[in-house]
Formats: C-alpha cells, sequence, structure tokens
C-alpha cells in the first residue's frame, strides 16, 4: 500500500515511529512512511499499536495543510496513503524546538516551585539536542551556535537561530489558535525543522502529530488526549492501548475540523462610481489572499442615498460578518454617510489622485461627532485592517495575518544577512 505507485529507492533514514524512502522518479522528494509503532522516554517502553500509523499519518498531513495553507514554510507535499505523505527532502537540524503556554512535565522538574498550570505570556521557548545517548539534553542558544552545525551546506548562526526560534512562536500560535475552536488548550508542542536540499531554505518538516504536543479539552488535564497518557500508564495491558488508541482516534477526528473556517465573513467594496474599479480590484485581491470573499457594488451617497442605504440593509440582514469598504474620489461622502448608519465597521479607502489628493483626503479623514470611520490609504493595507477584524472571528484568516507577520520578519532577516555578506 506504501508504494501505491511510486517508484521507492533506499531507505533514507529509520526512525522510531517512522521510515524516509527516496523517490526514483521525483528528485528531491521523499515519501515518509509511519509505522505502528509507539514509544515513550527515547523507546525504554514501546509496543505495538494496530492503525496508529495511519491515525498519526492523517493528524500530521491535516497539521501541514493548516500552516501551509496559513502561509508558513513547511516540508510537506501531499498525503500519499493512509500510512504515508510525500515530503521535501531535507537533512535535519538535529534539535528540537519545544514551546509551551502551560508550565508542566519535565519544565517542572528543571524549575522546582512553579506550579502546575503556570501560564507563560509571551511563550516560553526551549531547545533540546536530539542525542538519544544523552536523553536529548536541554541546550542553550549559545550552546547551538558554538556548535557551529552544517545541515545541507548551510552553517546555523545567529540568523538562522533566530529564524527558527520566531518561527516556532508563530507556529505555535497558529496551532493554538486552531485547536481553541475546538475549545482545546495546546499546552505544550514541540517541532523540528529541517534545511531543503533542494532549495537550501530553512523549512518546518519531521511531523507534527500526537506525540508532539499536549492536548487539554477545555483546559483540563485530567481530560488529556495526547501520548502522555501512554507515558503514565501503569502497565501496559491490552485495555490501557485501547484507551490509548481511543485517544489518538479523537485527536485525528478533530484535527480534519481545523481546516474548516470558524464563521463564513465577507468585505462589501462600495464604489462612488465605475471609475474606481481599478483601485477597488486591488482590495479585492488583496482580500482573497487572506480567503475574505469581496462583493463589488455601485453607489454614490451624494447622488443617490436612498439607493446606498438600500445596499447596506441587503448585508445587514444576513448575519454575516461584513466590513464595509467605502470607495470614493474627490468628496467622500460614502464612508461617513455608512459609517452614520451601520453598527458594522466601515473603511474608507478613497483612490487619491495627484492634482486635489491632499484637499480631498480631509473629506474621509475630518468626521462628523458620533462617526467611527476609518481611512486607510493603501488597497492592500485596506484589506489587511479587514481581515484583522474578520479574524477575530475566523481563525484560518487570523492564521494567515500571523504567518504574513513571520514571513514578512523572516525576509527582512534575510536581506539584512544578504546585505552584510555583501558588503563585507
Amino acid at each position: 500500500q506504501a508504494a501505491l505507485h511510486l517508484k521507492i529507492d533506499q531507505k533514507l533514514n529509520e526512525g522510531k515511529t517512522k521510515q524516509i524512502f527516496e523517490l526514483v522518479d521525483q528528485p528531491g522528494l521523499v515519501l515518509v512512511q509511519s509505522k505502528d509503532q509507539i514509544t515513550a522516554g527515547n523507546a525504554v517502553r514501546k509496543d505495538q499499536m494496530e492503525g496508529k500509523a495511519a491515525i498519526a499519518n492523517k493528524t500530521t498531513s491535516c497539521m501541514f495543510q493548516l500552516l501551509q495553507e496559513s502561509g508558513i514554510k513547511t516540508a510537506f507535499v501531499k498525503q500519499h496513503s493512509d500510512t504515508a505523505f510525500i515530503a521535501a527532502h531535507c537533512e535535519m537540524i538535529p534539535i528540537e524546538w519545544v514551546c509551551r503556554r502551560v508550565a508542566t512535565g519535565s519544565f517542572l522538574k528543571r524549575n522546582p516551585g512553579v506550579k502546575e498550570g503556570y501560564r507563560f505570556s509571551p511563550l516560553k521557548m526551549e531547545m533540546f539536542f536530539k542525542d538519544d545517548a544523552n536523553n536529548d539534553p536541554q541546550w542553550s542558544e549559545e550552546q547551538l551556535l558554538e556548535a557551529k552545525l552544517c545541515v545541507a551546506g548551510l552553517t546555523i548562526g545567529q540568523c538562522e537561530v533566530d529564524i527558527m526560534s520566531r518561527s516556532t512562536v508563530a507556529i505555535f500560535e497558529i496551532v493554538e489558535k486552531a485547536w481553541a475552536t475546538q475549545n482545546c488548550t495546546l499546552v505544550d508542542m514541540k517541532i523540528e525543522f529541517g534545511v531543503s536540499v533542494k532549495s537550501g531554505e530553512i523549512v518546518l518538516a519531521d511531523v507534527i502529530d500526537n506525540d508532539s504536543w499536549r492536548l487539554w479539552p477545555a483546559g483540563d488535564r485530567s481530560q488529556q488526549k495526547d501520548k502522555q497518557v501512554y507515558r503514565e500508564l501503569k502497565e501496559v495491558t491490552p485495555e490501557a492501548m485501547q484507551m490509548v488508541k481511543r485517544n489518538f482516534e479523537w485527536v485525528s477526528e478533530r484535527v480534519k475540523l481545523l481546516l474548516d473556517p470558524q464563521a463564513s465573513s465577507r468585505v462589501v467594496l462600495l464604489m462612488g462610481s465605475i471609475s474606481d474599479v481599478a483601485h477597488c480590484e486591488k482590495i479585492r485581491k488583496a482580500c482573497a489572499s487572506y480567503g475574505i470573499p469581496c462583493v463589488l457594488r455601485v453607489t454614490s451617497a451624494h447622488k443617490g442615498p436612498d439607493e446606498t442605504l438600500r445596499i447596506k440593509a441587503e448585508y445587514e440582514g444576513d448575519g454575516v460578518p461584513t466590513v464595509f469598504v467605502a470607495v470614493a474620489g474627490r468628496s467622500n461622502g460614502l464612508g461617513p454617510v455608512m459609517s452614520g448608519n451601520t453598527a458594522y465597521p466601515v473603511i474608507s479607502c478613497p483612490p487619491l489622485t495627484p492634482d486635489w489628493g491632499p484637499q480631498d483626503v480631509w473629506s474621509s479623514l475630518r468626521m462628523p461627532s458620533g462617526l467611527g470611520c476609518s481611512t486607510v490609504l493603501s488597497p492592500e493595507a485596506c484589506a489587511q485592517f479587514a481581515a484583522q477584524i474578520l479574524g477575530l472571528r475566523d481563525h484560518l484568516v487570523w492564521c494567515k495575518l500571523r504567518a504574513s507577520m513571520l514571513n514578512t520578519w523572516v525576509s527582512l532577516k534575510l536581506a539584512d544577512k544578504k546585505f552584510q555578506a555583501c558588503s563585507l
């Protein structure tokens, strides 16, 4: 079943829970095949759990899809079968990045006096060097820098460490936001990065499944659904393994729901005249990048106020969370009239012309009292602001905003690194 018409070459690697194979006709890609094995304490305890490979593969495929659709760079390409997925061939960076929201587990042992349930805001980041013989010792940033690891031709220096550390926080926050829609607390989570052999980029790699995190439904530790249940078994009986498997299945069923939007939402673009359509198209295109549908209407609050208010009422009556955007050049009556007559948010995004722009903009900025209409001049920034409003209700929109923030930061970091290399 693993090979479903794929030509598999040599086995590149085998871990406790998966095998990695080279693909003959797809250079730069590998097959990640899950195993039915479950382990704890560096495989001091290990058991076969029938069906675990399929459960783990389903969980990891959904998680990577969520992150990738949000805009996070990952090695994941696509799910291949029930128990395997295809990924970019990466050389792994031998560090486990652990991000914590709630203090529990090994953190309490290492920090006596901290009570279980202590919340970290901002998140607590830790790293562990992957070394089974020494039980994966905790490393500091200084140790990682001094190790001067070279992975797929890339030396891991300050820039790379900063990128991985920032990315870990963003990835945690996206996964946390998604699980919150199921009333589940993401307590902590471990991830690993690799360097893509093809592009030389650092990407999120390995897997994210029920071994990767602690999940407490309703924030209640006694309901935990993760591998901790297996770690804490006094003895491994068939009944106990059934319970562990039920928990893993619960997670793999729920994880599909994380890909569904929580609430439909939309932006309604009102333009004062058809000549504003090019400006509106920029807003619509930027909204699409956040997955937000955009409706375009033509109406003038000066020439047909009754019609403007009728159109407004059309979008207030169906319960869909809506942001109105008013696009009107010259004297902007559209934004203020909308804002004075709806409880929904209204953003003015006037298309300013070089000749009268400085004068015209005041019709958007100076509002009568009692109007909460905001003005954003850039079409892209207007769409981003609408997404921030709608992202309060829809986690998928929020996740795209969060990933975009990370990607902007990373591109600045890489540009700086490149620039320094040139000036040396």
